[in-house]
């Protein structure tokens, strides 16, 4: 009779999945065996190996475990601990058991169907929370650490099995109390980059609030706000583009959103929403609580991947 072969360990983690791997690191779904913690499912990040003698990279991994510790807020995905193994870098974080909303869009897209104004309402007010706690976030000695996400992104962006809904990836996050340096290498998805942040601009949480209007665009409308077929027409279209009206993507949405999400859209910072809770209270009229929420959002996501 043949043994089951034990899982790979990392450290006092036992590697159970792959989750992801992209080009600064891997997630893996592991289970902690050593300590208090012990058979606790988490997410494991390492830094990819290639990038273990990057000073930058190292840098912005490691950022990602001091900011994220710092913030304890149910809309954020927690880190537990960070450290190393050998030479490799690890951050250890809740497990979100569910899907991204780039997955859900994608499925969406593929089905082509939308998803419940409701149900968008809900995810994008959800993240703001997540945004107006991160940008007042202050630390243990009461300093306000100014924290910018600087990429907020479907595929940052967490919806759990129960509906929760989870705003993780803290790794470029601009710490200006911690030496954050706006002038530094661009980082972020280039999609979803604000105008300012394309022009090394000044960076505020207005950016912050600009990925958080795309990622309602995109989920109202079932496509990306700004397309191109390489990294020079994409520049192009969020510095100069035309965003198509949502009215001409979607008939049902209620009088007076696609007006919300003109504001939210301005490519001048001034002229947006100034904070995450302006923006949410801009949202509110037009989101029906009792529909959109987390056991609706869940059921419908169960759907769509058949769970």
């Amino acid at each position: 009779m043949s043994v089951a072969k034990a899982p790979p360990r990392f450290g006092r983690f036992e590697i159970l999945q792959l989750l992801g791997r992209g080009g600064m690191a891997e997630v893996y779904k592991a289970r902690i065996v050593e300590g208090t913690r012990a058979g606790q499912v988490i997410a494991l990040k390492r830094l990819a190996p290639k990038l273990a003698a990057d000073p930058e990279a190292v840098d912005l991994f490691t950022v990602e475990a001091d900011v994220s510790r710092l913030l304890k807020h149910p809309n954020i995905v927690e880190v537990l601990e960070a450290g190393v193994v050998g030479e490799m870098y690890y951050l250890a974080m809740e497990y979100v058991d569910g899907r991204d909303l780039g997955m859900v869009l994608a499925r969406c897209r593929e089905r082509k169907i939308f998803l419940p104004v409701p149900f968008a309402l809900y995810i994008v007010r959800r993240v703001l929370d997540a945004l107006a706690y991160a940008h007042e976030a202050r630390g243990p000695t009461g300093l306000h650490l100014n924290i910018i996400h600087c990429d907020v992104s479907p595929s940052n962006l967490f919806i759990s099995r129960l509906g929760e809904i989870k705003l993780g990836d803290f790794g470029i996050a601009k710490v200006r109390s911690m030496g954050g340096d706006s002038n530094e290498t661009l980082w972020g998805k280039l999609a979803y980059l604000a105008p300012e942040q394309l022009d090394r601009g000044p960076l505020t949480p207005r950016v912050d609030l600009w990925g958080s209007a795309l990622a309602l665009y995109e989920i109202l409308g079932n496509q990306r706000t700004f397309q191109g077929s390489n990294t020079e027409q994409l520049q192009q279209a969020v510095r100069h583009g035309q965003i198509q009206p949502l009215e001409e993507l979607r008939k049902d949405l209620p009088s007076g959103l696609a007006h919300v999400l003109r504001r939210a859209l301005n490519r001048d910072p001034d002229k947006r929403y100034q904070t995450a809770a302006e923006f949410s209270d801009a949202l509110k009229p037009f989101h029906d609580e009792m529909v959109g929420e987390a056991l609706g959002i869940a059921s419908v996501v169960r759907g769509l991947f058949k769970q």
